[in-house]
C-alpha cells in the first residue's frame, strides 16, 4: 500500500500502488493543465457515511509513496475511466478498500 499526500499539513492517503500509479497519471496531467479539481474519499476504518474532500491545486505540494520497488503499470482504459469521471463532475472518487 502507498501513500498519497497532499499539502503536507495532513495524514497522508493509503492507497494501493496499482491504483496510486493510476492515479499519478491522472493527477499530473490534470495539474500540468492548470486544472484543478475535487478529490474525494472515504477513509478506510472510519464512519461508512464519512467523507473527506480536497480541493487539488497546482500551487499545493502532492507527492506519491509507493511501497513496492516498482511503480506498476497502468492500465489505459483505466486511465480514460478516471479522466473521463473527472472532467465530467470535477470531481476524482477515490475507492479505497
Amino acid at each position: 500500500m502507498g501513500k498519497l499526500r497532499y499539502d503536507s499539513t495532513v495524514p497522508p492517503i493509503v492507497v494501493d500502488d496499482t491504483e496510486l500509479a493510476h492515479l499519478k497519471v491522472v493527477m499530473g496531467t490534470k495539474l500540468r493543465r492548470q486544472e484543478c479539481f475535487m478529490m474525494t474519499w472515504h477513509p478506510p476504518g472510519g464512519d461508512p457515511g464519512r467523507t473527506c474532500s480536497a480541493w487539488i491545486h497546482p500551487a499545493i505540494p502532492l507527492q506519491f509513496y509507493f511501497d513496492g520497488e516498482t511503480i506498476p503499470q497502468v492500465t489505459p482504459s483505466h486511465i480514460a475511466e478516471l479522466m473521463e469521471r473527472v472532467n465530467a463532475t470535477g470531481d476524482l472518487v477515490l475507492h479505497l478498500d
